[in-house]
């Protein structure tokens, strides 16, 4: 009977992956892990440094310099906690391009590998189940209407006082889910073998419970 779950949940933004994942290592006892995170972290930095991501070498000379974390919640950008500063619209509009850096992904995919290869790991992002974590013994894409999206996003954001419409997150939205569907290297798609939840018209609640029945029907256990 397998003990300790490898599960991966991928979507576009705005899915509510983060909050659903972290959702599911609470109920199960489990590590969370944001890969988004993480590069977030790395457009953080070429922010502050004004390197850009089309810059291979300052961006190659920024990654030797750069240690980033994830850990209980917090990302840890150089021993900075950078949680809450990743998440500017700022940042936002500049993590896709990042993330589309081979260089970039080779060096955070390998940080990430080595956090879920352990079992008892929820980890979220774009193309985890089809390229960080393959063999996860569950796999969910998790998606929602554009619409929806774009209205969760903006409530995150003016949560955190940014000054945004409805309209421009929606074209942000959409601008993103098409550079994160045709870049060449861990691009946005379902796993053949990957469970498609789709939450526009669920709460985070009920696409949690969904994820845990899963996880426990896979380890054999009953749903409590």
């Amino acid at each position: 009977m397998i003990k300790r779950l490898t599960i991966a949940i991928d979507g576009p933004a705005g899915a509510g992956k983060s909050t659903v994942a972290r959702g599911v290592a609470e109920r199960l006892g489990y590590t969370y892990v944001d890969t988004g995170a993480m590069y977030r972290a790395v457009a953080l930095q070429s922010l502050r440094l004004g390197i850009s991501p089309k810059d291979e070498e300052g961006m190659a000379a920024l990654l030797d310099e750069t240690s980033i974390v994830y850990r209980t919640g917090k990302t840890l950008l150089n021993g900075e906690d950078v949680s809450e500063d990743i998440r500017t619209p700022q940042v936002t509009a500049l993590v896709s391009g990042v993330a589309r850096i081979p260089l970039v992904r080779a060096f955070l995919v390998e940080c990430q590998r080595r956090m879920g290869a352990e079992g008892g790991v929820v980890m979220d992002g774009r193309d985890v189940g089809t390229v960080i974590l393959p063999e996860a013994e569950l796999k969910i894409f998790l998606t929602a209407s554009l619409q929806e999206r774009a209205r969760r996003r903006q409530l995150e954001w003016l949560a955190r006082g940014a000054e945004v419409t409805w309209e421009e997150v929606e074209q942000e939205i959409g601008v993103r889910d098409k550079m994160d569907r045709e870049r060449k290297v861990g691009p946005l798609r379902i796993a053949d073998d990957a469970v498609v939840i789709d939450s526009t018209e669920l709460d985070v609640n009920e696409v949690v419970d969904q994820i845990v029945q899963l996880a426990l029907a896979i380890k054999g256990e009953e749903t409590p």
